[in-house]
């Protein structure tokens, strides 16, 4: 081979390595965002599941109480106003973005640790127009 088709192969490979690396950069960046994504999910159906047990574990001290009258354990004031908080939500079909799926998590977290900033978020969340989009 001469130095000029050798000269040309390495170009010809350069170009060929440019473009294979950038597809890899696309793909992984593709890679991260699935994965957070799943992670997000995930996250959101354990928080789900604590405070869905939370409340029926509050519901039925409710009912026990009720019935029982003996054993008068008083619930916590947070414990009564933030397990039954409801996060509008406007159905659309489609599932939501990682953002607003990320602005749920943080709700839900805030709700299973019984946060005094859940008002704050709930209202963060409803005046940046989430049920909009």
């Amino acid at each position: 081979m001469s130095v000029l088709q050798l000269c040309e192969l390495y170009d010809d490979l350069e170009a060929l390595c440019r473009e294979y690396s950038e597809a890899l950069v696309s793909e992984l960046a593709l890679r991260d965002e699935l994965e957070y994504d799943k992670e997000l999910r995930n996250q959101f159906i354990t928080l789900f599941l604590s405070i869905q047990r939370k409340k029926r574990a509050h519901s039925a001290r409710k009912k026990q109480n009720r019935k029982g009258g003996s054993g008068t354990q008083e619930l916590s004031t947070a414990e009564k106003v933030y397990l039954t908080t409801t996060i509008p939500y406007n159905n659309t079909h489609s599932p939501p973005s990682s953002e607003l799926l990320a602005t749920y998590v943080k709700i839900l977290k805030a709700m299973d640790n019984e946060s005094p900033n859940l008002p704050m978020l709930l209202t963060e969340y409803i005046l940046k127009g989430c049920l909009v989009g």
